[in-house]
């Protein structure tokens, strides 16, 4: 047991069973096995929804430009891509990049034609993914019945392998990337049948996209504006003067999104001339901050726009809507929230959450309630200041990120500091515990946080870092991306430490965040590391009795264990635990955790029975201390089991967990992670008291919980469907076995990388599997294989690698070589006395095995 980087006990111990096949005890899933009839495609099939075609829509050259582009495909191509159809809209926003491409999608949408036509919002290579992965489900479902479990990433590459390959008539719109950088590995390939857009403000999106037309679309031409606002101010006074038309046009420098807002507004005051618009313009110039351009160079006449947004806003508070009374004079509240999150989608529960709700009430100096903020929000709406979209909830409210701008320039600095608090605290309080089971909104809480950080920064590290923050962290690595959780938490750490310093307590944290993400990818040595500076940091800084010094001396126990070393991570808490008795008493959380800790790495350092006498002495003080009910007593138990069982007892564990299962259910219910993770250790032990069949059932039935409750992508899954596996050779049925582990090794591959830990178990029990299933040279192969990796990433002596050329000498014997079976175990057996001692399991069990092949030498000879 170990705490992660937010302070929470994890469960992580090992043990090797049968002929030293590594499970991960209480943290494993399986791939779920539909039965009935195949799924079959719908077509054509439509994925995502282009923004509504807008009024008064002017042709404009680039439309033309965009058309031909795609139908002929070949004027701008380079070699190697011959009939690729792709264009790039770049320009500023507000421009009508958007609009321009949803009307050649709208164009398509309806055209039975086209196959598959996909509309992608690009904020974020996150977004990109998710969206793939929700077309591959759609297209490659006959192909592949289990896509919808796979990870993401995964998905998202096969949904680009069809692009690839299909003859079917397909569109892909990406709009507004805002990183090149995001498109690498994901750009729709070239294709005979398919036709590609990309809008972005950034003009290097098209580098190194040579079969892509470029197109630079600018504002309005002075005739297409004054058409513009001719046709959308034909019911007003002043509608039909031309000169006066072209005059507001250039004042609000004929930018489209401008002269939508400015018509929205003069078309809702009848009595209201452009003159006197004009002149309200002039008066408003100088409320909101120049904006200044981003580094593609905005035009000047940006400052205008916020003039027109300023009015907008204003009107919006205070103007009288039938019906919608309420919502007056929350418009700019509410948009000044909505101005530092991600302008391509907000969740709509985040604007009725209780902090904004009771922010509101502040401002308002009334109770405000759901009702006031969807009037408000509806304001918003008609008056072009936000788009609302309610049937997508995680991203239903988007701005212009030029609105939002304005918007956040006109705040003061103390403002936008409690403001940014406010909002933070609303992320976190709409944020689910688990938010895998929803992907796409925990992908848009992930951005929001992000693009929240950096517009308010530093606001979010004082006076302390926020909370959100470290929600955020966790929850990427949650969804599998470890690596992405390093590069998180690094960049966050520099942010922290510039701002606060090396010897602040919230750098000291995210230091130790780092070294926890680290040691979750599969460096342990790199926590390791990472933890031993953090240590001497933190003795000088707080001293060596200080909570967070000892917090730091047991997680670098812990992760010294991990790294291969359980002798080193008993002294550890050896000498942690005579600490903690001296600074806390026997009696504290830390004090009796600790001695968890101690007692479970005993066990995985050969001493099971000590192990035991552990938890039975430590059984009897939690139920003293905090009850039977607590959670930590409960955890108790199910240690106690799982070291009764590995002490020999397999009967004593199962009825141990059985009785634990009961009460967990009672008292946490059936989808708490302790349930969960008591369920599988309840399947091991009954599949460890011969029967093997019970565990594979019951692994079956987790494994639908898991995938339903934390997602294909959670490591718990993963686990689940290694001890799937396990079990199923055990049940004799290691075909199954090998074809679900070649599937999870891909996706342990995709998720962790090739040498993290799990992944490298996962070689191993495949190698395995395909021995039990009569492959004895694909076993000896697999293991030839996996060893120089072991070697390389955990060193020598580690107890994975030791198992390795266990398994490795083992199945050169079955291959028909039990000379070489003699003498790999001769070696592995010198080791073992040298690194484990004599008494040690693992060392009893390989002389064992090297009897038993000294004997089939013999016999052979004779």
């Amino acid at each position: 047991m170990t705490t992660d980087g937010d302070g929470h006990r994890v469960d992580l111990d090992a043990t090797a069973s049968g002929y030293a096949v590594v499970v991960q005890a209480g943290r494993d899933a399986t791939v779920a096995v539909h039965q009935g009839d195949r799924p079959r495609v719908a077509w054509p099939v439509r994925v995502g929804v282009p923004p509504s075609p807008a009024d008064h829509h002017q042709d404009r050259r680039a439309y033309a430009l965009l058309v031909d582009a795609l139908a002929s495909g070949r004027a701008a191509m380079v070699v190697g891509a011959p009939q690729r159809a792709g264009v790039v809209v770049s320009g500023m926003g507000g421009v009508g990049k958007s609009q321009l491409a949803a009307r050649h999608a709208w164009s398509v949408w309806a055209d039975p034609v086209v196959d598959m036509a996909v509309w992608v919002s690009a904020l974020s290579r996150d977004a990109i993914v998710t969206t793939y992965a929700d077309a591959a489900t759609r297209v490659l479902v006959q192909q592949d019945p289990q896509i919808a479990d796979r990870p993401p990433e995964q998905a998202a590459i096969r949904f680009r392998e069809w692009l690839a390959s299909t003859s079917r008539r397909w569109l892909i719109v990406l709009d507004d990337v805002q990183d090149p950088a995001h498109l690498r590995g994901l750009d729709p390939p070239p294709s005979a049948s398919g036709q590609v857009v990309v809008t972005s403000r950034r003009r290097d999106t098209a580098a190194g996209r040579g079969g892509h037309r470029v197109i630079e679309l600018d504002v309005f031409t002075r005739d297409e504006a004054v058409t513009y606002l001719a046709q959308a101010l034909a019911d007003t006074t002043d509608g039909g003067d031309q000169d006066r038309l072209a005059d507001l046009a250039e004042e609000l420098g004929w930018l489209p999104l401008a002269l939508s807002q400015a018509s929205a507004y003069l078309g809702d005051q009848p009595l209201l001339t452009i003159t006197a618009y004009r002149s309200m313009l002039a008066d408003r110039r100088r409320t909101l901050a120049e904006l200044t351009p981003p580094e593609h160079a905005l035009p000047e006449h940006q400052r205008t726009i916020a003039a027109t947004w300023s009015l907008s806003i204003d009107r919006a508070d205070h103007v009288e809507i039938p019906n919608r009374p309420r919502g007056a004079g929350l418009a700019r509240p509410l948009l000044e929230v909505a101005a530092l999150l991600d302008p391509n989608g907000v969740p709509v529960d985040l604007f009725t959450a209780q902090p904004v709700l009771d922010h509101l009430t502040t401002l308002a100096r009334r109770r405000v309630d759901h009702d006031d903020v969807n009037d408000g929000l509806t304001r918003l709406h008609r008056f072009n200041l936000i788009t609302l979209t309610p049937d997508r909830p995680a991203k239903a409210v988007a701005v212009h990120a030029l609105v939002q701008r304005a918007v956040r320039d006109s705040l003061s600095p103390d403002h936008l500091h409690t403001l940014a608090h406010t909002t933070a605290d609303t992320l976190l309080a709409i944020w689910p515990d688990v938010d895998t089971v929803h992907p796409d909104l925990g992908q848009a809480l992930r951005s929001n946080t992000t693009t929240l950080h950096t517009h308010t920064t530093p606001a979010l590290l004082t006076p302390a870092l926020h909370d959100v923050l470290e929600r955020a962290g966790k929850s990427l690595g949650g969804s599998g991306q470890v690596h992405a959780a390093i590069t998180y938490w690094h960049n966050l750490y520099g942010h922290i430490n510039s701002q606060l310093g090396p010897d602040h307590p919230d750098t000291l944290i995210t230091r130790s965040k780092l070294a926890y993400w680290r040691g979750a990818a599969g460096d342990q040595a790199g926590a390791v590391a990472v933890l031993e500076a953090l240590l001497a940091d933190r003795l000088r800084v707080f001293g060596p009795d200080h909570p967070d010094t000892l917090i730091t001396r047991g997680k670098l126990a812990y992760w010294r264990g991990a790294a291969g070393d359980p002798g080193s991570a008993v002294a550890g808490f050896e000498a942690l635990l005579t600490d903690h008795l001296r600074v806390m008493g026997p009696d504290h959380p830390d004090t009796l955790d600790t001695r968890s800790k101690l007692a479970s790495w005993r066990g995985s350092a050969g001493d099971q029975a000590g192990a035991v006498a552990g938890f039975e002495a430590l059984l009897a003080d939690r139920l003293r201390v905090f009850g039977p009910d607590h959670p930590d007593t409960l955890n108790t138990r199910g240690s106690l089991a799982y070291w009764r069982g590995e002490e020999g007892d397999p009967g004593s564990a199962v009825a141990g967990l059985e009785a634990l299962v009961t009460d967990q259910l009672r008292v946490l219910g059936p989808d708490h992670p302790d349930t969960l993770n008591t369920r599988v250790s309840l399947a091991y032990r009954r599949g460890e008291a011969d029967d093997p069949g019970s565990a594979v059932a019951e692994l079956e039935a987790l494994l639908s919980d898991r995938l339903r409750v934390l997602g294909p992508d959670h490591p718990d899954s993963l686990h689940t469907r290694i001890d799937l596996a396990y079990w199923r050779v055990k049940a004799g049925d290691p075909g199954s076995a090998v074809a679900e582990l070649e599937a999870l090794l891909a996706d342990r591959l995709r998720v962790l990388g090739p040498d993290h830990p799990d992944t490298l178990i996962t070689r191993g029990i495949l190698a395995h599997s395909r021995g039990e299933a009569g492959d004895p040279v694909g076993a000896v192969a697999g293991f030839k294989a996996l060893l120089p990796d072991h070697l390389r990433v955990m060193g020598p002596d580690h107890p994975i690698t030791l198992s390795t050329r266990a398994n490795l000498a083992r199945w050169r014997g079955e291959a028909g070589d039990p000379g070489s079976a003699v003498a790999g175990l001769e070696a592995l057996l010198a080791d073992h006395l040298r690194v484990l001692g004599p008494d040690h399991p693992s060392t009893m069990i390989t002389r064992n095995k090297l009897t038993h092949w000294q004997d089939m030498v013999k016999r052979n000879f004779n």
